[in-house]
């Protein structure tokens, strides 16, 4: 089981429900693709959504009203 350190990701000051939402979102963007290219995938769609997000390729945006909750 990948279990990757978070802090890295939580510094810039991400809410969890923000990093939860967008590797979410983003897997079921990689599983559509996948879908409709008749893909099969190696690693399941939430793994690769981390994996990105961890590298940087995408970034969690999340608006200033939830940012001090």
């Amino acid at each position: 089981m990948f279990n990757p350190d978070l802090r890295n990701v939580l510094k810039d000051k991400t809410s969890r429900y923000s990093l939860v939402t967008a590797i979410a979102k983003r897997a079921r963007e990689i599983s559509s693709e996948a879908q409709e290219n008749e893909e099969v995938l190696n690693e399941k769609p939430v793994s690769i959504a981390l994996d990105e997000i961890i590298s940087g390729e995408f970034k969690v945006i999340e608006p200033e009203e939830i940012r001090n909750i």
